[in-house]
């Protein structure tokens, strides 16, 4: 049997890409195989192939931030429970590829009869909106929060979870993409033709509780500008680099200086999963949601798994509003 998966061999543009074909990969000591079923493609993904990370795989590599799939063969030392179970995976990279081989303590265990496509943004997105909201800015019903990039993968998930968390939203987003904002209660602001802080400042004078920021740069400083005493700024954004990276940090500790009762936090999936128990619980959670139908991720787009370039193009193109998921071949159907 055979493997294919996507290589980067280069920095650079999504079509430099290639999908190589190699020998089925069989699990050793502690590892299983996991056949690929979904997997969502993620601003990590593109940052990583274009060298825009501050820490950056090793070339080649195959990106794919996250997986979803059945666990297809087990090395020694792996529980007899796991053979044919659902299970997902926060890979970071190597997911574009239609089996892998993971550590069993790596495994998410997945509930039965979910659709891969749907459980595919929770592993990453959901899960930073999720940790956001309630671990970091610990989010009370009826509070004011501000989301920075609202119409993306993360952002979509801001607003369903914080519909549920009944948070009063306010977005940025193109104005295009005004009406998925509205579709979860929250307030559009187009943040191309309006000055986001002017409009926050006469519509909450009191000024608000939380926001969540995507963008990083300025969007910082002033997104930081609108917290009421007590409020909660918490930066999710992928840094593009060392330097970003150190800016935003820079930034984030000088604002927590500052003797006016706010505070400003860095989100990184990294330094979380030093401890795994809050992931797993909060992974729980999310599937749950799943289940109970109180979540829906918006899936912009689907393509065959080895099609990443095409979806790559496409997330990069700024157009999409949710998510982009690849698909095994037995679960892709071509959209109408």
């Amino acid at each position: 049997m055979k493997n294919r998966r996507v290589l980067v061999t280069q920095r650079g543009a999504a079509e430099l890409m290639q999908v190589i074909e190699e020998e089925m990969p069989e699990p050793s000591a502690g590892q299983v195989r996991l056949k690929v079923l979904a997997a969502p493609v993620s601003a990590p993904d593109i940052t990583a192939r274009l060298g825009q990370s501050p820490i950056l795989p090793r070339l080649p590599f195959t990106p794919g931030y996250a997986v979803v799939g059945v666990v297809e063969a087990c090395g020694s030392g792996v529980a007899r429970a796991w053979s044919g179970a659902p299970a997902a995976a926060l890979t970071v990279i190597g997911g574009y590829s239609e089996h892998i081989l993971l550590p069993v303590g790596e495994l998410i265990p997945l509930p039965e009869g979910l659709d891969p496509a749907q459980v595919a943004p929770l592993v990453m997105n959901y899960l930073v909106a999720y940790q956001c909201l309630h671990r970091w800015a610990r989010v009370k019903p009826g509070e004011t929060a501000l989301v920075i990039g609202a119409s993306g993968g993360i952002g979509s998930a801001f607003l369903q979870l914080g519909r549920l968390a009944n948070l009063k939203l306010y977005g940025l987003a193109s104005v295009n993409k005004h009406d998925l904002l509205r579709q979860y209660g929250a307030t559009p602001i187009d943040y191309r033709q309006e000055d986001f802080v002017a409009v926050l400042r006469r519509l909450e004078p009191q000024g608000i509780d939380c926001v969540f920021d995507g963008m990083a740069g300025e969007y910082i400083r002033r997104g930081f500008s609108l917290l009421r005493r007590g409020g909660r700024l918490v930066c999710y954004g992928n840094p593009l680099g060392l330097a970003q990276a150190f800016k935003a940090v820079s930034q984030v500790l000088r604002l927590n200086l500052l003797p006016n009762g706010r505070s400003a936090s860095y989100y990184s999936t990294g330094v979380s999963r030093l401890d795994r128990r809050p992931f797993l619980q909060d992974w729980q959670t999310l599937f749950g949601l799943l289940q109970q139908g109180q979540i829906q991720p918006i899936i912009a787009a689907r393509f065959p798994i080895l099609q990443a370039t095409q979806a790559n193009a496409l997330l990069e193109s700024g157009q999409v509003v949710g998510n982009v998921v690849l698909l095994a071949p037995e679960l892709y159907s071509h959209p109408a």
